[in-house]
């Protein structure tokens, strides 16, 4: 990597519950995805995203969406029918992609997703990796972001972060546990794919990312993608288990919807 400060190479990265201790202590961090994905940078309050990554403070930014209570309060936000809501959370959990969803004219929007929504629509990510979980299960109101300063490509290692990011920014390490290394491929990883999701339906490619690249266009993949997502709707019709986030305990949950926000 060039063009970072050298400083920032030599530090160290940190263990999962140090980086769960920077997050309530309201700092921002950098966490790892698995293969093909890139890092990103995540805190409970959107302008330290962006504080961290160089840019305005005002700045839109996803909403990690990775909690169920969240995802049922959103619910009354989207302008969406019953089976879109489907539709976001496989696309969130399953196929871990970032989406915009249009919002409801008219809505008393949430103070808590307020930074997540430009224009009448509303960005989200929600993957749960495991290594992650016990993480996510202690914060289940997050905001993220790619994990890159401005000019820079979204990190795609531990040392990648390091260097890119001051030192006030923690960077989580995290084992290998059945999952490829976050340390793999890091010449092949992208961030995620956006799609957006129209009211009656239709999907849309909003941002080329790792989804899509081994795709020959748009239309190809979007196919692709809706084939999944049928098949996957039919397997839980059948008594499949439905696209939902796996249980928190309940302790974690308490204020979910009591107003973190800028």
């Amino acid at each position: 990597m060039t063009g970072v400060p050298a400083e920032h190479v030599d530090r160290a990265p940190v263990s999962l519950a140090q980086a769960g201790r920077a997050l309530r202590d309201g700092e921002a961090v950098v966490l790892p995805n698995p293969a093909p994905l890139t890092h990103v940078v995540t805190a409970c309050r959107a302008r330290t995203v962006n504080e961290a990554k160089g840019r305005p403070g005002d700045q839109s930014v996803a909403l990690w969406a990775h909690h169920p209570d969240t995802l049922r309060a959103l619910d009354q936000v989207w302008a969406l029918g019953p089976d879109q809501r489907t539709t976001v959370r496989w696309l969130l959990l399953q196929e871990r992609s970032t989406v915009l969803v249009p919002v409801r004219d008219g809505i008393d929007l949430p103070d808590w997703a307020a930074p997540a929504v430009k224009d009448g629509w509303m960005l989200l990510f929600g993957a749960r990796w495991q290594p992650l979980r016990p993480l996510l299960d202690d914060l289940p109101l997050l905001y993220v972001s790619s994990a890159n300063r401005t000019g820079h490509r979204p990190a795609a290692t531990t040392a990648d972060a390091l260097a890119m990011f001051p030192a006030t920014v923690a960077v989580l390490a995290v084992p290998e546990a059945g999952d490829p290394s976050p340390a793999t491929d890091a010449t092949k990883r992208q961030a995620t794919t956006t799609i957006r999701l129209h009211p009656d339906g239709r999907l849309e490619l909003h941002r080329h990312g790792a989804q899509d690249r081994h795709h020959s266009d748009p239309d190809e993949y979007l196919r692709h993608l809706r084939d999944r997502c049928a098949q996957a709707a039919r397997q839980h019709g059948a008594g499949g288990a439905p696209p939902a986030a796996s249980p928190v305990p309940a302790a974690h949950t308490a204020g979910l919807l009591g107003g973190a926000s800028d």
